[in-house]
């Protein structure tokens, strides 16, 4: 029956991908084609044990090695991944998600978060999804994060609370996404419940991990004794 109503759908409505433009042939599995979701790619190996980066290549492939940035700058974060680079399919799916509101995304996306966490999951007690600032929120209607959140398998306790909306990190010079964030973050009630306990941050994307890391120091400053981050994408350092 779902093979001839998607045959029917495709005639009748002729959908397309919403990442490569392509006619779906299979328009009630989603919006995305199965192509484009298998192009998606793990970042490749050997990643930065703490952020998750990819190292270059001429660096020894051992698991303890950090990235130059991780090396320069201290960071209470304690182990990052994503699904893969901010760019191609990927890009295009989390953009039609978080803007166009094709929110059934959430799912897929965080069965693929959930396939290449590489540990960040293992013996985690609870998820907190990075807030929105409630003007953002209003006007999106939705928090990103805590849709994706949702689907990991874990309590989702909304611990942090966004004081003031800020730029998108995206659209800044990395010199200062770290001073965009500073201040912008603080402790809800229920952070305050976490001393001794293992969470994991969850956001869309990473760029520098700054926002990452302003709500992993509060989480820290709670008393929790782990704090991973477990985003849809990252985006990769060049150089």
């Amino acid at each position: 029956m779902r093979a001839a109503l998607d045959a029917l759908l495709a005639v009748v409505y002729a959908a397309p991908c919403i990442a490569c433009g392509a006619p779906l042939a299979a328009p009630s599995c989603g919006p995305v084609c199965v192509g484009c979701w298998r192009a998606i790619e793990p970042l490749p190996p050997p990643l930065c044990r703490r952020c998750g980066d990819p190292l270059h290549t001429w660096r020894t492939r051992n698991e303890s090695t950090l990235c130059a940035r991780c090396r320069r700058m201290a960071s209470p974060l304690d182990l990052a991944r994503a699904i893969g680079h901010y760019d191609g399919a990927l890009r295009a799916i989390l953009h039609a998600f978080k803007y166009d509101g094709r929110r059934s995304l959430a799912k897929p996306l965080a069965a693929l978060m959930r396939e290449r966490s590489d540990g960040v999951l293992t013996n985690a007690d609870a998820i907190v999804p990075v807030p929105l600032h409630w003007w953002r929120r209003g006007r999106r209607g939705f928090n990103q994060a805590a849709d994706l959140a949702t689907h990991l398998g874990l309590p989702v306790v909304h611990a942090l609370r966004r004081n003031r909306a800020t730029a998108t990190q995206t659209r800044l010079p990395s010199a200062q996404r770290h001073r965009n964030v500073r201040g912008a973050f603080s402790p809800r009630r229920a952070g305050r419940h976490l001393s001794g306990r293992t969470i994991v941050l969850v956001d869309d994307v990473s760029t520098t991990g700054a926002t990452l890391a302003a709500c992993a120091r509060i989480l820290k400053d709670c008393g929790a004794k782990e704090v991973r981050a477990l985003t849809a994408a990252r985006v990769v350092t060049r150089g």
